[in-house]
């Protein structure tokens, strides 16, 4: 290529990487405070790092690393963790919210130097490089997901930052086992434990590594010239930085996560009873309670599967039309006086005059739920979503109902006389009659049960979600017991942990009115996102210059890439430098369209909702693609065609690109910075006739 490593002065080189680092500077921090109001999904990430800085216990379905970098950053900057977050729109009257803006924007302009470094290192030319950055640095999509409060910043920055470790270290494999060998090796591993402990789709870039990786041992077990016993030192130190060290940092990560929010929150109710016995202010943090189970007693029942919520109930009843007009019985995610029932004998009512009669293994019971005093009760009607199901309801009148009330209560591995114990004992609930078991199908109800999970009765015995423990054991007339007894270890929170995200990754499903969008819809910028609206508008959207010549130029890299392959494949001869040029090309290419081809196509097989955002990773693979490609083809074409005019006209059709992105970024930026005034409708309107098309909404 024509500017390689050693025809670029190294003052050029710095002075060109100068000027895009002041430029990436200055748009990213330019109005950073602005909007002074809550935008988007600011709610639940400031929300989140206020719940890190008071200690206070939450649900996420991604890794903790980002949330307590947000929450750091703002504890470093002055912020106390007193501000709500409920919702976007929320002025930020008082509230030293900067420090997080600022700290977000400054990883998120890290990824243009990093993108021109990437390409520098993969194709030595400044040129490609400095377009590449360009492409990220004059994308006004990219810009304005990098200002906020968010973990798509930390996530794009430790993408990117996991990139350029992996080329950086291969630039030094001429200098195996050196001080900045080691340096870039491990450097990159924690760059990819850092991806991953903030998203999950972290892992994509852990893929895109280990691929480059493995490439790089073939090549080294295949050098004749050293032993296999050189090939086992190499594997091993990768082993070591990016399998041991990744692991360590991320369980690392976890350890702090747990020990840092040790109070009670409203995410207790997705983990089990034993982990909620270590968070303070839960009602089983240093126990006090009975630790048998008694007739009589009041009782919240958790179900046990992974994230399963409480056994739950509300005067509402099901609708017209869903089984019988009874009362709602659900299963919910957080604590609530409505979980509370009374465990009653099947045939006869308990008082304070009785003797303690403990429920044991095959006792017949009923289950009267202490607000509304209606019994759980199934008969042989289709539950609501599990058709194959029988419905659970709530019925009777003052605790008085009839024979599909009666259930029988078994421990699992239990045996006649056993008693249930809190916490501890696994239990089934058999419907008498029915011969159904009660259980909790996973399945989120419609908006009429508050998009609460569905209990039904399931003729399969076997079923898996049908076990429920006894956490909450109201009754005063025997003694309390501790439970630090059941304290889990720390590994035990760490699967748990994992199993409760997974879960919940699997089941996001979109809000009612909500903007999602699918995976085809993302290369062709076909919707954005509003950030903020109202008066001052923000609005998600990628630069659609940018975005559309990098659809373009995926396509043309399969061309080039096919036509040199026909050219090799038929003997034609070229120049050596040529040919290096070319190895250079595709060598460049080919990684980076497998990091485009990484970070996207695995969302076509993804079930749970997907939202524009999620496209910025592989966008950024992308547009360093276009960058690499627009250049080569620059050198090939004005060469071939304009031969002794050639270097005149490349320099000229380069000032008209930049010239391009830089106007391009103008016309569009006031989605980023804020849009007031008129809509984009109105001849009064600064981005009137930029709609260019229908479904953009800003």
């Amino acid at each position: 290529m024509k500017d390689n490593n050693e025809k670029v002065p190294r003052s050029s080189w710095w002075m060109v990487f100068g000027v895009v680092v002041i430029l990436t500077v200055w748009s990213r921090f330019h109005k950073v405070a602005e909007p002074d109001h809550v935008c988007w999904d600011e709610t639940h990430f400031g929300k989140m790092g206020s719940w890190y800085i008071n200690r206070t216990f939450f649900f996420d379905v991604h890794p903790p690393l980002g949330k307590m970098m947000i929450a750091l950053s703002g504890y470093l900057t002055g912020y106390d963790g007193k501000f709500a977050f409920e919702k976007p729109g929320d002025k930020y009257d008082g509230v030293n919210y900067i420090g997080m803006r600022m700290f977000c924007a400054f990883l998120g302009a890290a990824i243009v130097p990093f993108a021109f470094v990437i390409v520098w290192e993969l194709t030595h030319s400044l040129t490609a490089a400095t377009l590449s950055a360009s492409f990220i640095l004059f994308d006004v999509g990219v810009l304005t997901l990098t200002q906020y409060i968010l973990l798509d910043p930390l996530l794009l920055f430790f993408v990117m930052g996991s990139v350029l470790g992996m080329v950086k270290f291969h630039s030094c494999k001429d200098r195996a086992f050196s001080l900045q060998w080691w340096f870039w090796l491990a450097l990159t591993g924690v760059m990819l434990a850092c991806a991953v402990s903030v998203k999950f789709v972290g892992l994509f870039v852990v893929l895109l590594v280990g691929i480059h990786t493995s490439a790089e041992l073939w090549d080294i077990l295949g050098d004749l010239t050293r032993p296999v016993s050189y090939s086992i030192k190499h594997f091993i130190a990768r082993a070591v930085c990016l399998i041991l060290l990744p692991a360590l940092l991320y369980s690392i990560f976890f350890y702090i996560h747990l020990h840092v929010l040790n109070k009670s929150g409203n995410g207790d109710g997705f983990y089990s009873s034993a982990f909620q016995s270590q968070l303070e202010g839960n009602s089983l943090y240093n126990a006090s309670m009975p630790r048998e189970l008694a007739y009589g007693a009041i009782i919240t029942l958790k179900n046990h599967r992974t994230g399963g919520g409480y056994l739950h109930s509300h005067w509402h009843l099901y609708p017209e039309g869903v089984g019988a007009r009874q009362q709602q019985v659900t299963v919910y995610s957080h604590k609530d006086e409505n979980n509370n029932f009374l465990i009653k004998k099947f045939n006869a009512e308990v008082t304070e005059s009785d003797p303690v009669e403990l429920v044991k293994h095959g006792d017949l019971i009923r289950l009267e739920h202490v607000p509304t005093r209606r019994n759980i009760h199934s008969h042989r009607v289709p539950a609501p979503l599990s058709r194959k199901h029988y419905q659970v309801t709530g019925y009777g009148e003052n605790g008085t109902g009839d024979a599909n009330d009666v259930w029988k209560v078994l421990i699992v591995n239990g045996q006649d006389g056993d008693v249930v114990t809190t916490v501890s004992s696994k239990l089934k609930f058999v419907h008498y009659l029915k011969n159904c078991i009660l259980t909790s199908s996973g399945k989120q109800l419609p908006k009429w049960a508050y998009e609460q999970q569905e209990v039904s009765c399931n003729p399969n015995m076997r079923d898996a979600n049908s076990l429920w423990n006894v956490e909450d054991n109201i009754f005063s007339r025997l003694p309390n017991v501790s439970f630090e007894v059941y304290a889990p270890s720390f590994f035990e929170r760490f699967v748990e942990s994992h199993a409760v995200m997974l879960q919940g990754n699997a089941g996001l499903k979109p809000k009612e009115g909500e903007v999602t969008s699918r995976p085809w819809q993302w290369p062709i910028n076909f919707r954005g996102q509003f950030f903020s609206g109202n008066s001052y508008r923000v609005y998600l959207l990628g630069n659609p210059v940018i975005w559309w010549a990098n659809l373009v130029f995926l396509g043309v890299f399969f061309l080039v890439y096919f036509y040199h392959s026909i050219q090799e494949q038929r003997g034609y001869e070229v120049l050596p430098q040529v040919r290096e040029a070319r190895k250079q090309f595709a060598t460049a290419c080919s990684w980076l369209f497998l990091g485009w081809a990484l970070h996207y196509l695995p969302f076509w097989a993804m079930g749970r909702v997907l939202y524009f955002h999620h496209y910025f990773p592989a966008l950024l693979f992308s547009s360093m693609l276009t960058g690499v490609i627009l250049n080569y083809l620059l050198e090939s074409l004005t060469s071939l065609l304009f031969e002794s005019l050639a270097s005149t006209v490349y320099h000229w059709l380069i000032g008209v690109i930049f010239a391009g992105l830089v106007f391009s970024f103008y016309l569009f930026s006031p989605l980023a910075y804020g849009m007031t005034g008129p809509s984009a409708s109105d001849p009064q309107s600064s981005m009137f006739g930029l709609r260019w098309l229908e479904t953009w909404e800003f």
